[in-house]
């Protein structure tokens, strides 16, 4: 950014101005700016700095032009910097970069700089930019980044510690179920086989690629490929229908798996191990609507009245949780009467500082 004398690239009042020409009268409008404002020649070189920039340097304009300003920058920000002006040069664009640059008490501030170049009948002046300090942003991205991975870390020991305690109370009740008489043995296999329901929802909720906001329709893919695999293998297909998607929070999406699985067990606990049971699920995600599911479940030939001496729990569980979630629920899964789902609508967050009107 600059020509070797202060006065470089500009002239006097009382000189010829060209409209790139900085005159006194601009140097007192940018010097009473609030904001860090410099100038280049055609090569590069600095020739102008505010008041402003003086002031955060707590340098003499003599020394920060031609490339003075330099010895300010960041060691590690140096090469980068360079780079990015030096192809916006080359292609005569404007650029924007972020870099340190000292301060006058010695500490580095953050800056976000913006430059534009200076042409006239194609001739190039140079670049005209300024910088703003953005330390504080910096710093709540740094701090918001280590809270992700905070948080991502608590999340897979919780996850880890979740898991393990299942497969410990999945192995109580095989042991309990062994030891069972034999009329209770298929409660007992039907308790363990929704404990693993339940780890495998647990599972597929801290796959997600972000556990804030799970995309729904690829959350339910996954876990129906591998409920269909839990439990009957090749005799339980899950479908995924309709249009548009939804991201849904943690506690929505839990919900839902825990229902689907549920729907699951229903239909593999009313038929025989013979019959191969087919779960519908249709999402109805319209824009500015609430996100609604129909779910239907059946097999090819008429359901058993079911496993003896298993109870159908099904609709008091999925009432459960769908009211944890505030998800809408009415339907038995039957082609004749759905099961429907409406999820709870997202509210948007409005600053208390608003007057009430305007929330």
């Amino acid at each position: 950014m600059g020509a070797d004398t202060p006065e470089g690239g500009f002239s006097g009042s009382g000189g010829t101005e060209t409209p790139f020409d900085l005159g006194d009268g601009f140097r007192r409008f940018a010097d009473h700016v609030p904001l860090m404002m410099w100038r280049t020649d055609d090569s590069g070189r600095s020739t102008y700095h505010n008041e402003c920039w003086l002031q955060f340097t707590g340098r003499p304009l003599a020394d920060e032009i031609g490339d003075g300003w330099r010895k300010g920058l960041h060691p590690d920000d140096f090469r980068r910097h360079a780079e990015i002006v030096e192809k916006a040069f080359e292609s005569r664009l404007p650029f924007t970069v972020e870099f340190r640059l000292r301060r006058h008490d010695g500490a580095y501030r953050w800056l976000l700089d913006t430059g534009r170049p200076l042409e006239e009948n194609g001739v190039f002046h140079g670049y005209l930019g300024s910088c703003f300090d953005i330390t504080d942003r910096k710093n709540a991205e740094e701090h918001a980044e280590r809270a992700l991975v905070e948080k991502e870390t608590l999340l897979a020991e919780i996850y880890h510690r979740v898991r393990n305690n299942l497969q410990v109370m999945v192995s109580l009740i095989g042991l309990y179920g062994r030891a069972a008489p034999e009329a209770c043995r298929g409660s007992f296999d039907a308790l363990g086989q929704r404990v693993r329901a339940i780890a495998l929802v647990q599972q597929h909720l801290h796959e997600a690629p972000h556990i804030a906001s799970i995309d729904l329709r690829d959350y339910l893919h996954r876990l129906a490929s591998g409920l269909g695999q839990l439990r009957r293998a090749g005799r339980i297909g899950v479908t995924i229908e309709g249009d548009g998607t939804s991201l849904v929070e943690p506690r929505t999406a839990n919900a839902l798996g825990m229902i689907v699985a549920e729907i699951v067990a229903e239909c593999l606990d009313a038929t025989s191990d013979t019959v191969t049971c087919g779960i519908a699920i249709r999402i109805d995600a319209g824009v500015g609507a609430p996100v609604r599911l129909a779910i239907v479940s059946g097999s090819g030939e008429a359901a058993a009245a079911g496993r003896e001496g298993v109870p159908k729990l099904g609709p008091r569980l999925i009432a459960a949780y769908a009211a944890q979630a505030e998800i809408a629920v009415s339907g038995t899964a039957t082609a004749a009467d759905p099961l429907l789902l409406q999820l709870p609508e997202v509210r948007a967050y409005v600053p208390p500082s608003l007057p009430p009107g305007l929330r």
